[in-house]
């Protein structure tokens, strides 16, 4: 992995910050360690950081907080939470708050280290224009969607979306009709299987829906099919 690739660590627990800290170090990494919430604020603020690893529970602003401020923001950065909170209810909140993976303590320093070597791959994968020249710019339902600018416009409109909705609706737009479970998304559109929290697939189709359908609660794009999971309206189907 490239020594120019930027981490933040925010972890309170000095032995722990330490061994992942010299663990990073030792990968190449270049990396700043805080141990608080509103240092991290502050450190976000004043670099471009390349991925956050997080803890949850710290002195000030806690992870989850510090998690949504960021994905509220213009840049994308890649999030792993590293918390002691380890049940499904936390792992859920975590990544609908945008986090990209979730480590429950105790863990194994291997996994972290391959954890955020795997996250900057998928990074640097998403980056690249797309292979495909079909898929550079699609067309679909009065939506425009720019695989290389990850622009979308709705009827000559500007669409703001969030990396995971445009990554999201890309993936549906380039399989239309194709019906998908919420864990074929989640392993497609997140790029790996995180089984038992298909419940964020919901989340974002929500917004995402908001965003490109007249009436979300009546989808004309982004299709529901009650049993299975979801699907972009193909050419046979109702106001498509």
């Amino acid at each position: 992995m490239s020594s120019t690739k930027y981490l933040l660590l925010v972890e309170d627990d000095p032995d722990i910050a330490k061994l992942l800290a010299d663990n990073l170090r030792e990968e190449g990494y270049r990396l700043d360690s805080v141990a608080d919430g509103d240092a991290a604020l502050a450190a976000i603020a004043g670099n471009r950081y390349d991925l956050l690893l997080l803890d949850v529970m710290l002195p000030g602003v806690d992870g989850l907080e510090i998690c949504r401020r960021v994905r509220a923001g213009p840049v994308y950065t890649p999030i792993i939470i590293v918390s002691s909170k380890s049940s499904d209810i936390q792992r859920v909140v975590g990544l609908e708050m945008g986090a990209d993976d979730y480590i429950a303590k105790p863990f194994a320093l291997a996994e972290v280290v391959a954890r955020v070597r795997a996250l900057l791959r998928r990074v640097a994968a998403l980056s690249q224009p797309a292979a495909e020249p079909a898929d550079a710019v699609l067309i679909a339902g009065g939506l425009r969607i720019d695989a290389q600018s990850r622009a979308v416009a709705l009827d000559g409109q500007p669409v703001a979306l969030t990396a995971r909705e445009f990554d999201l609706l890309h993936f549906f737009a380039r399989h239309p009709g194709r019906m998908f479970t919420r864990l074929e998304l989640l392993n497609q559109v997140w790029g790996y299987n995180h089984d038992g929290y298909e419940h964020t697939v919901n989340s974002h189709i929500n917004r995402l829906r908001a965003k490109i359908e007249a009436d979300p609660a009546k989808p004309a794009r982004i299709l529901t099919v009650w049993g299975v999971g979801y699907k972009f309206a193909g050419a046979d189907d109702p106001g498509a």
